[in-house]
């Protein structure tokens, strides 16, 4: 039976990637036309998604490199500048944050060391104190109906179940940041610090960056994360075996201070307008953004071709599908030892370079090109466009959060903004539905019925092109345990109450992988979103009135809701 589940695992693998058609791995760079085009959008990104611009995380020289080029294509355009002091450039402040190693912390009497108990987690927000705080048992990590509730959280030091297997062995899961349904707790921990891989703790004991000072949105303050040994677990639970508690029994109470250490860092988001042709609009905006940061580099290279054999065979074990399960440590073993075989047949490819072509490099291009086919076409639109390319989405939404706290133009003067993160894949071989048509839509009728309206009609009309593209609403589901509403540009905008639209054709396989690179994009599926936001944004420019926002307004300061 071994035997034949690893030739299984051979030939998903084989057959999915021989299925998918790549393209080269370089691109000669063509200069670009006023229409929307995949030539086009193969030039800009194999450009911002190639090695040299390292990674593009937020403040580094290669995401400086991505927003220096930004910028030359909007000032080639004839685009005013709408950032600071008449640039292109809005300056982001950061801080570089890492953990001061003479932390101390006990519980009860116990005093607990750093590194050998726990290791902190650099958080995207300001962390809570911890001092003083009970623990509680907020149930196992990886199944939520185990979970103890908001306000048994809210105030407390909460400590999970590890993740564990069906035949009760540990495993190791890297996102540590649960729910948002424990967004009000003083800490979090989860016990899996003894299993942890060397390579994550090296990651984790790097250096974080974070928004200088106190931002004005979700998590401004946000719980303290912390990795511990199981042993650790039971000594703030009052030493009793985590398997034999219940949901909701506390322990110990902690005390001490985890201190991090803050050195100025800057980031900056690119923003230009086209200005509208009618005066008596002309001061209202349709705003479209993508993100241009990515989450840099690897510090251990891996071999590009293995991992992509792996994450092939992982993915089809989840039915391609985020609505499925994890595949199970067992599963998990099988495809190690499948790839290990992949591996001997062929010469490493190493690479260490996270390129980011889908994340969000394809929303980055896109709106690039529908920035030149505005710039470009007569008559302009009544209203006035912004481009707005954030900084920092990766690192918690931060040049969104920056920008929407300290807009460049009147705030209130957004009348929708329109967010593009992810669109160059999407067809079968990525996900359980997908095709050439597929777009997933989420966020367009939580603030405005008329948006998401819209949305369908201008969908409509395109048939005399090509088909319409076919929407996909799954992900905008309430309480959809990807919290996709929550985790891209659009939301900083929403929570002030603008009506928004996120466009995206969702995870797949490359999602923050090494293997994320521009060989693997559908640059005609991606042609037809672009030009179809392009067209969107136009009808919503030339109404005749704002669109109505017919839906309650969230709580700027609150935590977004799925």
């Amino acid at each position: 039976m071994r035997t034949v589940r690893l030739l299984l695992l051979f030939l998903i693998a084989s057959n999915a990637l021989s299925a998918q058609a790549t393209l080269p791995l370089t691109h000669k760079p063509e200069s670009t036309t006023a229409a929307i085009t995949t030539r086009d959008l193969m030039t800009r990104l194999y450009m911002i998604a190639d090695d040299s611009m390292k990674g593009r995380q937020a403040g580094s020289e290669g995401h400086q490199m991505t927003t220096a080029y930004i910028a030359s294509e909007l000032k080639k355009m004839g685009l005013q500048p709408a950032g600071d002091s008449g640039g292109y450039f809005q300056y982001v402040p950061l801080v570089r944050r890492h953990f001061e190693q003479s932390a101390a912390l006990s519980a009860g009497t116990t005093a607990l060391r750093p590194d050998s108990d726990f290791v902190p987690i650099i958080a995207r927000g300001t962390p809570r104190s911890i001092d003083g705080a009970q623990t509680i048992y907020a149930g196992v990590f990886t199944d939520s109906s185990t979970w103890i509730t908001a306000d048994q959280a809210r105030g407390k030091f909460i400590v999970f179940g590890a993740p564990s297997s069906s035949n009760g062995g540990r495993f190791f899961i890297i996102n540590i940041r649960p729910s948002s349904r424990f967004a009000g707790a003083a800490g979090v921990a989860i016990p899996t610090l003894d299993i942890a891989p060397p390579d994550y703790l090296a990651r984790i004991h790097k250096p974080g960056l974070a928004l200088a000072g106190r931002a004005t949105g979700p998590e401004s303050a946000s719980p303290l994360h912390l990795l511990i040994t199981q042993s650790t677990a039971r000594t703030l639970l009052g030493g009793k075996p985590l398997d034999s508690l219940t949901s909701g029994a506390t322990g110990e109470t902690i005390h001490g201070t985890v201190k991090f250490i803050e050195e100025p860092r800057a980031t900056r988001n690119v923003i230009a307008v086209l200005p509208g042709s009618d005066p008596k609009v002309r001061g209202e905006y349709v705003a479209i953004g993508a993100h241009s940061d990515h989450i840099g580099t690897r510090d251990v290279p891996a071999d590009h071709d293995s991992t992509r054999d792996a994450n092939e065979q992982s993915w089809e074990m989840r039915g391609k599908s985020l609505d499925n399960a994890d595949p199970s440590p067992q599963q998990l073993a099988l495809v190690h030892v499948s790839v290990d075989s992949l591996h001997k047949m062929h010469a490493p490819r190493m690479d260490s370079v996270f390129n980011g072509a889908d994340d969000d490099g394809s929303g980055t291009v896109a709106v690039l090109e529908i920035a030149q086919k505005f710039a470009t076409e007569r008559p302009r639109p009544l209203r006035s466009i912004l481009f707005v390319w954030h900084t920092g989405e990766e690192l918690g939404l931060l040049g969104s959060r920056w920008f929407t706290d300290h807009p460049t133009v009147p705030r209130d003067s957004i009348v929708t903004q329109l967010n593009i993160d992810m669109i160059g894949r999407g067809d079968k071989w990525d996900l359980t539905g997908g095709s050439a048509d597929f777009l997933s839509l989420v966020g367009s009728r939580r603030l405005s019925t008329e948006l998401g309206d819209l949305a369908e009609s201008v969908n409509r009309k395109i048939v005399t092109v090509h088909p319409p593209l076919h929407f996909d609403y799954s992900l905008d589901r309430a309480g959809h345990p990807e919290n996709i509403y929550c985790r891209s540009d659009h939301y900083m905008y929403a929570r002030y109450g603008i009506p928004i639209i996120f466009f995206t054709t969702g995870l797949h396989q490359d999602y923050h992988q090494l293997t994320d690179e521009p060989e693997y994009i559908d640059y005609s599926h991606m042609q037809r979103i672009a030009s179809y936001v392009h067209d969107l944004a136009l009808t919503v420019a030339n109404l005749d009135h704002r669109v109505v926002v017919d839906k309650p307004k969230p709580d700027p300061m609150g935590v977004c809701r799925q």
